[in-house]
């Protein structure tokens, strides 16, 4: 008879780290279901979440070690063997061409495992690899620069309190189908949903009427990428009625002037052509923002991924802070977590520090290169990048450019893939080392530290040993590292306790991750953010005040009038491409899910609005070839009614063709990030952020 378990664990798909039950038998997981006594998710989970058990069960990973032979084909080897050509080819290309030759790429799932971090750190700097990638300035790197520069500390973002606000403006997210990105929180329709009916009134900006705006809150429709400028008018609004909070801007406000200058450049009058909303529907925001008694704000990656998301997370910020809705109740605050994650990210004083390099003055922004940079430094750099180790990332198929990208990598002396699937990426590998997938490895909830509505920290033991012969992200690592700085073909692990650096961080709150396994439930519930002291404990400029208009975008300021200018004179009848997300996928690793293939999920195609198709002659169905500088693809039209005029929508990910995935390969669908752009002129030089949304096409019947 079968041994039948019940193990607690935790989802490590996006940042709320939601609570599962999983039951196991003789090590297989036969369940995964919702954790309902969860103390904080409460029996909430996606069926993102519960699919995951499907990905661990999937034939189609990567369960040995490759290597590429001399015939140029992948074949398996034992972990011994693998290490070891891998260090070999590491160690050479430093030889021969310097450390410089080297460089890494780290994908988003890393976000959510609490031991690959530090082993990976570790790794890089003890094999001197010091340009890195990651998929961060894919998504969400403006928001660590614009806070560095605003509040001192990559690591502060203050959190909207949705559940005591009256009043909830959210710019370019769609939490039914991607949760809440930089909040943690594990239901946030049910909470929004409860804003609403205690009176709440909830307004979403978004070019598209996305799938979290009906019975929830109310639309102003607003052209791709344009929301930098909203924000500014609404500022401006702000300033010359009079409606900035005097005792706030007194007691901590830095360089407002110089903040009331730059918005002075974008009345209300003068942007509602460029961003497609009235004067007088952007007068009434500001208005209704300034005069609720509590309100908030929040913007996630459809305004991140556009040309100037710093200075729209820079100037959501002021608005929050100068209406006195910062640090409050209702408002926006910070939530610490069992760590002070404000301090740890602390510039400490420092201005970022940009290099000169072919391709104009850069700079890393947490540690982190421009990802759209990485083909040029592979193709067109005096001292190129010849070795690529690429750990839970497919750049392949998350970077603009990508058939620039394909070539870039195939000029590569070595590409070592550390990942739990095959890949467009690992298929150009010389060297794929299979990892564990979330149910195989220990772990906390890292992910959301100082991001959490109600913050908590979880223990997890893996469920089941890893199957086949799969291993952790940190035992990889080191072990590569062994291999490089010790040598020889003794590969005998002295295994380094991958929870150390975790401990320290624990210590702080009077737990451990010891404690957490010895209880019955391994979470610690912690005191729930606690506004009131943000200007006393949290921030971290120098001055101790917010920085209003920091002299680090100086050159941004001037780079947004010239943007502005460029809009002014776009011809009316440019469509332009914003990325349109699923309940069905995540990121390009989901694919191989079979449950989540439903009929209409088995491809992306490209969703227009019935104007912009009829002006086009097309309608639904339409085989179309969409085009612009950058590149061509084609795919068939489903016209919606809820894209504001001008926008055309399509979801990333896709473009399985050739894929060893077999669900993947049968479904392959359309690569978008062939029209998005890459080089020295494709991302915000404040950031590093890529930009991914609001990219100009043009659409026509396919020939």
């Amino acid at each position: 008879m079968a041994d039948i378990r019940t193990v607690r664990t935790f989802c490590r798909i996006c940042e709320p780290s939601c609570g599962l039950v999983a039951e196991v038998a003789d090590n297989t997981i036969r369940r995964l279901d919702p954790d309902r006594e969860h103390p904080v998710s409460k029996g909430f989970a996606c069926h993102k979440g519960l699919a995951f058990l499907e990905i661990h069960k999937d034939p189609d990973r990567l369960n040995q070690p490759l290597i590429k032979n001399e015939q140029g084909e992948l074949q398996k080897t034992d972990w011994q063997n693998a290490i070891r050509q891998a260090s070999r080819k590491i160690k050479q290309l430093q030889f021969t061409h310097g450390k410089g030759s080297l460089a890494s790429y780290t994908g988003n799932p890393l976000a959510y495992n609490s031991t690959a971090g530090p082993a990976i750190s570790s790794f890089l700097i003890n094999a001197g690899i010091g340009k890195n990638f990651s998929s961060g300035t894919q998504d969400c790197t403006n928001k660590f620069a614009a806070s560095e520069a605003v509040f001192g500390s990559s690591t502060i973002h203050p959190i909207p309190d949705i559940a005591h606000t009256d009043f909830l403006l959210i710019l370019g997210a769609n939490p039914r189908i991607s949760h809440m990105s930089f909040i943690s929180i594990a239901d946030p329709i049910k909470e929004l949903r409860s804003a609403k009916l205690r009176g709440a009134k909830i307004i979403f900006v978004d070019p598209r009427e996305n799938e979290s705006v009906k019975g929830v809150g109310e639309l102003l429709q607003i052209k791709p990428d344009t929301d930098v400028y909203l924000l500014a008018a609404m500022l401006e609004h702000l300033f010359t009625s009079n409606l900035i909070d005097s005792d706030v801007s007194s007691r901590h406000a830095d360089n407002l002037n110089e903040l009331a200058q730059f918005v002075a450049n974008f009345p209300a009058a003068r942007v509602e052509a460029v961003v497609g909303i009235s004067a007088q529907a952007i007068h009434d925001l500001a208005q209704e923002f300034a005069s609720a008694d509590k309100a908030a704000i929040y913007m996630s990656t459809g305004v991140n991924m556009g040309r100037q998301g710093t200075l729209a997370y820079w100037l959501l910020q002021m608005i929050s802070f100068l209406t006195g809705n910062l640090d409050r109740r209702g408002g926006n605050f910070y939530s610490s977590g069992f760590y002070p994650a404000a301090k740890a990210g602390s510039s400490r004083g420092r201005t970022p520090n940009y290099r000169q390099t072919p391709f104009g003055e850069i700079r890393t922004i947490r540690g982190s290169l421009p990802g759209n940079l990485l083909a040029d430094m592979i193709l067109d750099d005096p001292d190129p990048i010849r070795g690529l180790i690429v750990i839970s990332g497919n750049p392949l198929l998350s970077i603009g450019n990508s058939n620039r990208l394909r070539d870039a990598f195939a000029h590569l002396e070595f590409l070592l893939v550390i990942d739990i699937y095959p890949s467009a990426t690992s298929q150009l590998a010389d060297v794929i080392l299979p990892a564990t997938d979330m149910l195989e490895r220990r772990d906390i909830n890292l992910a959301g530290l100082g991001l959490q509505y109600q913050p908590f920290v979880q223990y997890t033991d893996a469920v089941v040993p890893p199957a086949e012969d799969r291993k952790p992200e940190w035992e990889i690592m080191a072990m590569l590292e062994q291999a490089l700085l010790e040598g020889g073909d003794d590969l005998a692990l002295v295994a380094p306790d991958p929870f150390a650096r975790i401990n320290h961080m624990l210590a702080g709150a009077g737990v451990s991750t010891a404690d957490l396994k010895a209880l019955q439930c391994p979470v610690k519930v912690l005191d729930p953010p606690k506004p009131g002291r943000f200007f006393q404990d949290i921030i971290q400029t120098d001055s101790g005040l917010v920085d209003c208009c920091p002299i680090a975008f100086a050159a941004a300021k001037t780079r947004s009038l010239d943007l502005f200018d460029e809009l002014l004179a776009e011809p009316d009848d440019q469509l332009k491409l914003i990325s349109k997300r699923t309940n069905y996928m995540v990121n390009s690793w989901f694919h191989n899910v079979a449950s989540l293939k439903r009929s209409h999920q088995q491809d992306n195609p490209l969703y227009m609005n019935p104007i912009d198709a009829r002006a086009r002659n097309l309608g639904e169905g339409s085989a179309v070839l969409i085009s612009n500088r950058w590149g061509e693809i084609t795919s068939t039209i489903v016209l919606d009614v809820g894209l504001k005029p001008g926008t055309a929508a399509m979801t990333h990910g896709w473009g399985h063709e050739g894929s060893l995935m077999k669900v993947a390969g049968q479904y392959p669908g359309t690569n978008i990030n062939l029209l998005l752009p890459s080089g020295p002129d494709s991302f915000e030089p404040l950031s590093n952020q890529s930009f991914m949304t609001g990219v100009p096409i043009k659409v026509e019947a396919a020939p």
